[in-house]
């Protein structure tokens, strides 16, 4: 077996070598985005899981691993072939899901949240977290890519320190966005509906572990990858 992975390494960077380690972090609630710089040891710290058994199943499906031909190493990919997926993929994802599942929490907060009190908190939260992620989603669109892919074209001292200059305040939204979503994930007991919850109330718990899902994707990308390499230059 390969034993690519220790006590060690660092859980942002397995999941760049191997992204499909992301589904493995998933499933123990590692956080391998905005968490991304933690070790496994120091990620497993306060898990019920064994860090031995951790690393014993990522090293084995590591080993089964074989990358296709299709897929795409963003370690070796281009500022803006990053930015670009990063733009058409997750930003399109969140332009359309954020205001289209919206109403949705909303309804099920009008219709049940009288009777379960924790629902407000959603509402609240889902929110919050809508309007942070769409000024986010501009903020990096219209003033810090654009930045990054002009370095990319003609990399001076100069360019470079534009480019990065706020990649600190971008992680850092990040963290709220990942707190925001981590708290929606406990209050709603791992996004499971209530015995008999109507099929809105399902839908919306959902959508919000998809939009969980691609969240942690996004942000790993950017934090782990993209920042990561601009950050080392």
């Amino acid at each position: 077996m390969n034993t690519q992975f220790t006590s060690e390494s660092r859980v942002g960077d397995a999941v760049a070598v191997f992204p499909k380690a992301s589904d493995l972090f998933k499933a123990n609630r590692i956080d391998f985005c905005c968490g991304g710089n933690k070790t496994i040891e120091e990620a497993t710290k306060d898990k019920s899981v064994s860090i031995n058994e951790l690393l014993f199943t990522l090293n084995s499906l590591y080993s089964q691993y074989t990358a296709s031909e299709n897929e795409q190493n963003w370690n070796e990919a281009s500022f803006s072939a990053i930015i670009d997926h990063i733009v058409h993929t997750h930003h399109s994802y969140l332009n359309e899901e954020l205001p289209q599942l919206s109403p949705y929490v909303t309804k099920v907060f009008r219709v049940h949240g009288q009777h379960q009190s924790h629902l407000a908190l959603v509402h609240s939260l889902y929110h919050h977290l809508k309007t942070e992620l769409e000024q986010h989603t501009i903020k990096e669109e219209v003033s810090i890519f654009p930045l990054i892919m002009e370095y990319e074209q003609n990399p001076t001292p100069e360019n470079l320190a534009k480019a990065t200059a706020a990649l600190d305040e971008l992680e850092s939204e990040h963290d709220q966005a990942g707190s925001i979503i981590k708290q929606l994930r406990e209050i709603t007991f791992d996004f499971t509906p209530p015995e008999g919850a109507c099929r809105t109330y399902q839908m919306v718990y959902k959508r919000l572990e998809e939009l969980e899902s691609d969240l942690f994707q996004h942000v790993h990308l950017e934090n782990n990858i993209l920042f990561k390499r601009l950050s080392a230059l």
